[in-house]
């Protein structure tokens, strides 16, 4: 088993963490990581610095600072990639696993599929994992199935099993649930997936702050998650694809940079993954990525993953205790806890926990079909990060329990 964060360790990481306090200074108890991180003070310096003494464009100036930055932007790539385990050639810059998706969605998905395909999702899916492929569904005619979950909020993938037909071209999960925590089966998925044709997309947006990834091991076609769940700046993000599949994908934006040759008669594209990164590239958020990766893996991943894993396990231990509490999703989910109040509407609880320092997130977690099948309109939810501790959830519980003396 893993050993956890020494508390002197987390007590280090919290100080990292400039946002973790106050204005008047006192402790900020910060549930909310599963919708963003707070951002280390080496992952703002390095953002700082290439905005500032190193800041130059890349891929277009002769000068050296230009040349510099390329070169810092490039390294950049391969920490990314490298660190779910891919290759620099298969990593493309995005805005975020939103764009990523539908870049697949655009660019690969309106290229193979159309009227008689068929793509999988499943019930717990972020509607960033819906949209795009109902807009797509719109333009090309490809049919959208639904997997359903299991009692205890799991992407049931014996239903999946006997849902899959040859007609199905792509399957599209998440491999944990921003709601409930769940983490997905993936070398079964792959297995299912691959054995009737279709590929694989996983939402990783939520593991790989989390978990160990490797892409190569897992099987998978796609992968896509963002920075700023990851301790990194907001507005990039990373898809990764099989070189193979992304050398057979058409550009999905046009502008500079990702052309090989302009001329009126006609134009030819650059080389993936350079062919999906039209326009000035988001230079200082990948710089500051890059940074965010070296700071949490000097924690370890499998530690980090142990972390949150604990704190999880202990609150939904201290919730199960209070009668006008339900829980929704799976003992062991990950660093997410997702419940309801009884007669308390959850924003109503988000705002008397605000006024305790506490934050977490109430609403639908951008998961409107989830929160149908709950029977609930909202949850509230506490995601975890490693600067998180027994401290947190002791500040959460007080909260909880003022919120119920006020509404009793």
């Amino acid at each position: 088993m893993t050993a956890l964060l020494a508390p002197a360790r987390l007590a280090a990481a919290r100080a990292d963490f400039p946002g973790m306090v106050t204005r008047d200074g006192a402790p900020w108890h910060y549930l909310d990581t599963g919708a963003t991180a707070q951002k280390p003070q080496a992952v703002i310096d390095a953002t700082v610095r290439a905005m500032g003494a190193d800041y130059a464009t890349v891929h277009r100036g002769v000068y050296a600072r230009s040349a510099e930055m390329t070169l810092a932007y490039e390294a950049a790539r391969r920490r990314v990639a490298g660190f779910i385990g891919g290759r620099e050639d298969e990593l493309v810059f995005t805005r975020g696993a939103t764009e990523a998706i539908n870049l697949v969605a655009q660019s690969w998905g309106a290229l193979n599929l159309g009227p008689g395909d068929r793509i999988l999702l499943s019930l717990l899916e972020h509607h960033s994992n819906i949209v795009p492929w109902q807009l797509l569904g719109q333009r090309t005619g490809v049919a959208i199935d639904v997997c359903p979950l299991t009692a205890d909020g799991r992407i049931d993938l014996d239903a999946a099993e006997r849902m899959l037909t040859p007609a199905h071209r792509l399957v599209s999960f998440a491999h944990v649930s921003n709601v409930l925590g769940s983490v997905l089966d993936v070398p079964r998925a792959v297995a299912l997936a691959h054995g009737v044709g279709a590929k694989l997309l996983l939402d990783g947006c939520q593991a790989v702050p989390r978990l160990p990834v490797d892409v190569a091991a897992l099987g998978c076609d796609f992968y896509v998650f963002s920075s700023h769940k990851l301790y990194g700046p907001t507005g990039i993000g990373a898809l990764w694809a099989r070189a193979e599949i992304l050398a057979d994908m058409p550009p999905w934006q046009g502008g500079g940079a990702m052309i090989d040759r302009v001329s009126f008669a006609g134009t030819t594209w650059a080389p993936a993954p350079t062919r999906f990164e039209a326009g000035t590239p988001a230079i200082v958020e990948a710089i500051g990525l890059a940074a965010a990766i070296d700071y949490v893996e000097g924690f370890g991943m499998p530690a980090l993953q142990a972390h949150e894993a604990h704190l999880a396990r202990t609150l939904r231990g201290e919730l199960q205790r209070l009668n006008a509490v339900t829980l929704f999703g799976p003992e062991d989910g990950l660093g997410v806890v997702s419940f309801a109040l009884d007669g308390v509407h959850p924003h109503d609880l988000g705002t008397i926990l605000d006024e305790e320092n506490v934050a977490i997130r109430a609403g639908h977690h951008c998961a409107q079909p989830l929160m149908e099948h709950l029977g609930v309109p909202a949850t509230a939810r506490a995601s975890f990060g490693l600067y998180n501790d027994e401290g947190d959830i002791a500040a959460l519980l007080r909260g909880i329990e003022r919120t119920r003396r006020i509404f009793a």
